[in-house]
């Protein structure tokens, strides 16, 4: 027999089942349902449903089938009209029979009443704790007990690794975890983690981090189904069951029927596990769908299972804190893009997921189960860990989910709690940037000519050309005519830069070249004005009515007082240079 594809949805009233089944002998089909059972039967289709509610015939029930897509329409109605069904898109759940629904224990009182679901329920009902009772650590001799250590969902399995060392070497990074307890797992992680971790490539994405802003611009799938949500929860003022807003393709629904229906016996440790799991496991797929912007490529894999100590190191946890920092420790060491936005991004994206319920979590997950089918190595951890999470969760309570993401939401991370000493790197490196911006601006912008510069240059090359050795007369008689030429110029201009010496010192000096432009440069004090001599008129002159102006004041000028500051020196410079070159006149 075979199981066709199917589709179930509801209103107020009634309960719809779609089933396809091409190829089929319409003549020929039986429909049951009573109570919460369905059947279906038309060769070689069987179909059998286990219903989240329970269904009446009444005469109002109905019935059609389209022969060009092959589908049977069947709708039912409800026995309590406005009843809503939930679950109706957990399909391994419906296939399930309802005798193995519920797992009884291995041991019973005699004499006692048969165990119902919903008694095994009332323990899922109860407020759960998140946090695990702790005791401390006791060393036991192997050599007494040897027992092997467990992993997988709920810690279920153990001696896989043993058998597969070969195949799981690429796949996780603990050694051998067969005989590695828990604590000696974290220790070693934490080793490996800070072995790993590059200050460079940290700080590098910290400071050019253009790419990692437009990550986080990125909108995957879950943002506007919960900003949907959000919209009808304002609307209706009360929780309903929102699954309808999360919708599965046909390939997941093909997934989900490929499922084997498990029943698991988990104790109140092991399932806390298993919801801690479900977290780190989210968070690492969250990461990827947004670096990745929900196109997948060769590094998928590698980047949920890296990220998710769960499934890399076989981790398991006491409290949520613990899985953020990890997680977040993770997102700094091992991935392309290493910010800490990026790991609160995650974190804000999970607690989404979580609130939208089961559909959504079931969704992420077969997305995972996809992902690590199609790469070699990474399909182990499907049958460690997310085949039994797609399963698992169809039955989950909506409560424990909607308690984990409020367990969740009451985290804060940051970044001192990693271990990674950030703040200090980040500390160290904005104050070797101040530094570096701070010598830029301090060095001068090439072709920039500084007060005094030139001066000093022409000054000190025309005091020594004429006491050098060695030269001829015709030589000499050249340059003191030249020099005699140039002191008669420079006259004014000492004339005029001893008048106009006050107003250099105290503002800015006004230098004019030879071909007329001004330019303007900062003031020196007088001590810089003495030790820097004015320019010589070969570098620098002035317009021509202001040095005949200034030359009809000189004898006058200089008579009546020295002059002071950067004055007097230009005023020494010039008697010293009459005194010097009048044997030559």
């Amino acid at each position: 027999m075979l199981t066709p594809a199917f589709d179930l949805s509801q209103d107020p009233g009634f309960l719809t089942v779609a089933i396809r089944v091409p190829h089929a002998r319409v003549s020929e089909f039986d429909v049951y349902f009573e109570g919460a059972d369905f059947r279906f039967y038309a060769k070689p289709y069987f179909l059998r449903l286990t219903l989240p509610g329970r269904i009446v015939e009444n005469g109002s029930e109905q019935g059609s089938y389209d022969a060009d897509k092959g589908i049977f329409t069947i709708r039912l109605p409800k026995e309590t009209p406005g009843q809503h069904f939930e679950g109706l898109n957990m399909l391994t759940a419906l296939l399930a029979p309802r005798k193995s629904r519920t797992a009884k224990p291995l041991v019973e009182e005699i004499g006692a009443s048969e165990v119902s679901e919903e008694v095994v329920d009332d323990d899922d009902d109860e407020e759960f704790d998140w946090e695990i009772e702790q005791t401390p650590y006791e060393e036991v001799s192997e050599s007494a007990l040897n027992p092997q250590c467990h992993y997988g969902f709920g810690n279920l399995r153990s001696g896989v690794v043993q058998r597969l060392q070969d195949e799981l070497s690429d796949v996780i990074d603990i050694k051998d975890p067969d005989f590695t307890p828990a604590a000696e797992r974290r220790q070693k992680r934490l080793a490996a983690e800070l072995a790993k971790f590059d200050p460079d490539h940290y700080l590098a994405d910290f400071f050019e981090d253009e790419a990692v802003e437009q990550i986080l611009k990125y909108n995957p799938w879950w943002t506007d189904t919960y900003s949907k949500m959000i919209a009808l929860l304002e609307k209706d003022q009360e929780q309903e069951d929102h699954a309808v807003l999360v919708s599965f393709s046909e390939e997941e629904k093909y997934q989900l029927r490929k499922f084997v229906n498990k029943s698991y016996l988990l104790d109140k440790e092991a399932r806390s596990q298993v919801y801690y799991g479900l977290i780190d496991i989210l968070l690492a797929y969250c990461y990827e769908t947004r670096v990745t912007e929900g196109e997948r490529n060769v590094e998928s894999a590698w980047n949920i299972r890296k990220l998710s100590s769960t499934l890399c190191w076989f981790e398991t946890w006491s409290n949520v804190h613990e899985i953020m920092v990890s997680f977040g420790r993770r997102v700094l060491c091992y991935p392309l893009y290493r910010h800490f936005k990026l790991a609160m991004k995650a974190y804000k994206d999970t607690i989404k997921i979580l609130q939208l319920g089961k559909s959504a979590i079931l969704k992420c997950l077969l997305d995972i189960h996809k992902i690590f089918q199609e790469n070699d190595p990474a399909y182990i951890l499907n049958d460690l860990y997310i085949s039994d999470y797609c399963v698992w969760i169809q039955k989950a309570k909506s409560k424990k989910l909607a308690a984990l993401a409020e367990a969740l939401k009451e985290v804060s991370l940051m970044k001192a709690q990693l271990g990674l000493d950030l703040e200090e790197l980040e500390a160290a490196a904005l104050l070797v940037q101040e530094e570096e911006s701070a010598l830029k601006a301090a060095q001068p912008v090439p072709g920039q000519l500084t007060l005094g510069s030139s001066p000093e240059t022409s000054d000190s090359e025309e005091a020594d050309s004429p006491t050098t050795s060695g030269t001829s007369d015709s030589d000499s008689d050249s340059d003191s005519d030249s020099e005699q030429d140039e002191l008669s110029e420079s006259q004014p201009e000492a004339v005029a830069s001893s008048l106009l010496g006050p107003f250099l010192e105290e503002s800015r000096a006004l230098l004019v070249d030879g071909g007329g432009a001004c330019r303007t440069t900062a003031a020196q004090g007088s001590d810089a004005s003495q030790e820097k001599p004015l320019p010589s008129s070969r570098a620098l002159r002035a317009p021509g009515p202001l040095i005949e102006e200034l030359g009809e004041q000189l004898q006058t000028a200089v008579q009546v007082s020295e002059p002071s500051s950067a004055a007097a020196g230009n005023h020494g410079n010039v008697q010293e240079r009459d005194g010097h070159h009048a044997p030559n006149n």
